[in-house]
């Protein structure tokens, strides 16, 4: 990668100013002690838009005014950051832009992308799943002659979000030793790994992506962009089901090595400790760079770290089901049919089974499975996942018959 990537990757972050300014670069203290190394996170959450999508919207729209100034409206198809950063950038260049998202969007997105965009922003809700939409948008675009704006796979997109990489080393006075960041679609990898081998600086680069959509691993795998046969969409700014191609040309020669693959449920529990610890709001993409210090351990011990926290789009009404998740992974809370004895007494035998650090968060007659027992479904949390062990002994040994479905997908699917 020549010199004049990150000549342009510099110039695109100045023009950035102009819209907002740089975010933070900030050390904390919590991670750095938990890890023995030098810890910062780059807050791209703290941007306007609450993520750093707003770089590759501001960076792609620019440039193709620059070569094409009477483009008069720009179009995009998303269900998240990328269409409020684009919104956003609408607005403030006073270009119209077009907004396809799912008809499923929730209703807080669908109002915060007609916030960001105001009067500039049209809204049309097309199709159930994604793919609909976007081929709703590509199919407008060439009715229309409006300019499509990838969220990830275009050359301008990925120069723009290099910005990312611009301020950190500005900010920290110099490369880091480890740099750690999430991968979806791409485009910011791709366009920080650019700007690292353009100013040849000497940074291990770690990429992450959600267990449920590891595009980037099955493509390096296959030598190819490939697309994955199921996506979970949990992690929804990062759960990409087949990584983009221009993106791709530059992340090939990545070390299968250098890309971790973190487990969604263990995301919830870094969602979980950096609010309830540090107070800061991530949604699970976001959260990505963080949760892969877990991975990279005692390799860390004394070393400079930047993880980009790359978005703060958290909807807290999923606020329940991350704790859910977390405690799932942390094996604080399990679920179990029991086997119930219809006689008098035999709930107070159960219930002296349980320890005082355990409680029952749910417990709901199922149906009578014989005449002399009851089905219950029980949820039971626990301040240690080693008390489980004893709690299933002492119920064997009381002859209470039970069930444990926690493991269990489709049971829990459509019970808990």
């Amino acid at each position: 990668m020549t010199a004049d990537f990150a000549e342009s990757a510099r110039r695109a972050t100045d023009a950035m100013r102009a819209l907002f300014p740089e975010t933070p670069l900030q050390r904390n203290a919590y991670l750095s002690d938990r890890y023995g190394a030098d810890i910062w996170l780059k807050r791209e959450d703290l941007s306007p838009v609450r993520s750093y999508k707003i770089r590759g919207a501001f960076n792609a729209i620019t440039k193709h005014l620059a070569l094409h100034p009477d483009q008069g409206q720009f179009v995009c198809a998303s269900a998240g950051n990328h269409a409020q950063g684009v919104a956003f950038v609408c607005r403030h260049l006073g270009k119209h832009g077009t907004i396809f998202m799912p008809v499923t969007t929730p209703k807080q997105k669908i109002a915060k992308t007609q916030a960001f965009g105001g009067d500039a922003i049209e809204i049309k809700l097309v199709g159930d799943y994604f793919d609909d939409t976007l081929t709703a948008a590509q199919n407008f675009c060439a009715a229309s002659g409006a300019h499509f704006l990838s969220p990830f796979d275009d050359l301008d997109v990925m120069e723009g979000q290099a910005s990312v990489a611009v301020e950190l080393i500005e900010q920290l006075g110099a490369a880091p030793d480890r740099l750690v960041l999430p991968v979806g679609g791409g485009g910011l990898s791709a366009g920080v790994t650019n700007y690292l081998a353009a100013t040849g600086a000497h940074t291990r680069l770690k990429l992450v992506e959600p267990a449920g959509g590891a595009s980037l691993t099955a493509a390096l795998k296959a030598g190819a962009p490939v697309t994955l046969p199921q996506v979970d969409n949990f992690v929804d700014g990062a759960a990409v089901a087949r990584i983009g191609g221009h993106p791709f040309e530059v992340l090939r020669q990545t070390d299968p090595g250098d890309v971790l693959v973190a487990p969604e449920n263990r995301i919830c529990v870094t969602i979980s400790e950096m609010l309830n610890i540090e107070g800061i709001v991530l949604e699970p993409a976001g959260a990505l760079a963080v949760d892969a210090l877990a991975d990279l351990g005692a390799a860390l011990r004394g070393q400079s770290v930047v993880c980009v926290t790359s978005g703060g789009n958290f909807d807290f009404e999923r606020l329940p089901e991350v704790k859910e998740r977390a405690m799932h992974f942390q094996g604080l809370k399990k679920y179990f049919i029991l086997r119930l004895p219809q006689r008098p007494g035999a709930l107070k035998d159960f219930l002296a089974l349980l320890g005082p650090d355990q409680d029952i968060a749910r417990f709901e007659y199922l149906k009578k499975s014989a005449r002399n027992f009851g089905s219950v479904l029980i949820g039971i949390e626990t301040g240690a996942p080693e008390s489980f062990d004893r709690l299933f002994d002492q119920m064997a040994e009381g002859g209470f018959a039970y069930r444990d479905i926690t493991e269990d997908e489709v049971l829990a699917e459509f019970m808990i």
